[in-house]
């Protein structure tokens, strides 16, 4: 059983603390589900934001996968809400206050700002999104998008990319 620590209460310091642990939580693990759920658990105690989970493309939908926090909601689809506007763009998105954001779904009215975070497969394709939601106005900065995206990227490589070439 793994256990995190974090020495820092600066932002930076602990994202770095947190790519070392997730890192070294999944790099010996091939389950994907596994992986999402301790990496959606590590999220949450690592920042205490409101709902962070996963949403994994299924055909034209986005599907609920690995979470912590509150009920959620169970489907999403392509290009609907956040989610799926993420997933169309296959870009980052940084919402400061989802109530002005066009589209949003609303799964809590507690959730007042949020960033998700495509994952891209080997075929360049979106296979899931990270989406992470705080109960405060403008949670999320370029900061939180930069070493988000350094998370995803190690699920991917372990998870949705292929760690060999074939010529």
């Amino acid at each position: 059983m793994h256990e995190l620590s974090f020495q820092s209460e600066d932002k930076n310091q602990r994202y770095q603390e947190l790519l070392l642990q997730i890192r070294t939580l999944i790099e010996d693990e091939s389950d994907l589900i596994a992986n999402l759920a301790n990496t959606a658990a590590a999220l949450k105690e690592a920042f205490g934001w409101f709902w962070v989970g996963f949403y994994l493309v299924k055909g034209e939908e986005l599907v609920l996968g690995p979470f912590q926090g509150p009920l959620a909601c169970t489907r999403i689809p392509y290009n609907r809400g956040v989610c799926g506007q993420s997933w169309a763009g296959k870009q980052i998105l940084v919402v400061p206050d989802v109530n002005a954001h066009p589209g949003h779904i609303a799964c809590s009215s507690r959730s007042q700002s949020e960033i998700v975070l495509p994952l891209i497969n080997a075929s360049g394709n979106v296979a899931a999104v990270l989406d992470i939601d705080s109960e405060n106005l403008a949670e999320f900065d370029q900061t939180d998008a930069r070493y988000l995206q350094k998370l995803v990227e190690i699920i991917a490589r372990q998870h949705f990319q292929s760690r060999t070439k074939t010529l």
